[in-house]
């Protein structure tokens, strides 16, 4: 008799009862367990696939940016995992569940578009696609941890989880939380 084992994240972290709440991203937050999260980026060929891509691996992937890490995964999912072990070790929860929330909480709604009518430009109010939402959030994320560690004595593993913890709570002082803030605060008054 074989028995099945569980997939944990990094050999510790379980996927198991973890879901989004937000039900207009639920289908972009891939919880899809694995050990690893590396996709070997089968995912850029086609269009809309990167929403088949783990929540987490997307995560690294944000840290991969250009400048001191474009290209780097391995050093991007060591940054991660520790930031992961930092918020276990905080808030005695899921850090799974932690990012979630916080990629749910920091994802904006709304957003402006420029249209022009003869001449000239007007703002307008439009709502955001679900990807879209998710993309933001990331970038809002992954922005904040970078910036937060710039010139700082705090390592960026530190910073991440901090942002994260953050944005899991709905804390204005997260940089996410507070970039979702000013562009729905924009769209409202370009109505």
């Amino acid at each position: 008799m074989t028995v099945k084992q569980e997939i944990l994240l990094f050999q510790k972290w379980s996927f198991k009862g973890i879901e989004a709440k937000d039900d207009g991203i639920k289908r972009y937050l891939n919880l899809t367990p694995m050990a690893l999260p590396h996709s070997m980026g089968r995912h850029e060929h086609k269009r809309f696939r990167k929403s088949k891509v783990n929540i987490v691996e997307r995560l690294i992937n944000g840290f991969m940016r250009p400048g001191k890490n474009a290209g780097k995964k391995t050093k991007a999912t060591t940054m991660v995992r520790q930031a992961l072990e930092i918020i276990n070790l905080r808030t005695g929860r899921n850090p799974i569940e932690v990012v979630v929330e916080a990629v749910e909480n920091s994802a904006p709604a709304e957003d402006t578009t420029r249209i022009g009518y003869g001449g000239v430009v007007y703002h307008q109010s439009v709502d955001l696609a679900p990807q879209r939402r998710v993309d933001l959030s990331l970038r809002f994320i992954t922005e904040g941890a970078r910036k937060a560690s710039a010139n700082n004595p705090r390592t960026i593993q530190e910073t991440l989880a901090d942002e994260l913890i953050l944005a899991s709570k709905k804390d204005i002082k997260s940089h996410g939380i507070s970039k979702r803030h000013e562009i729905e605060r924009i769209a409202q008054s370009s109505r």
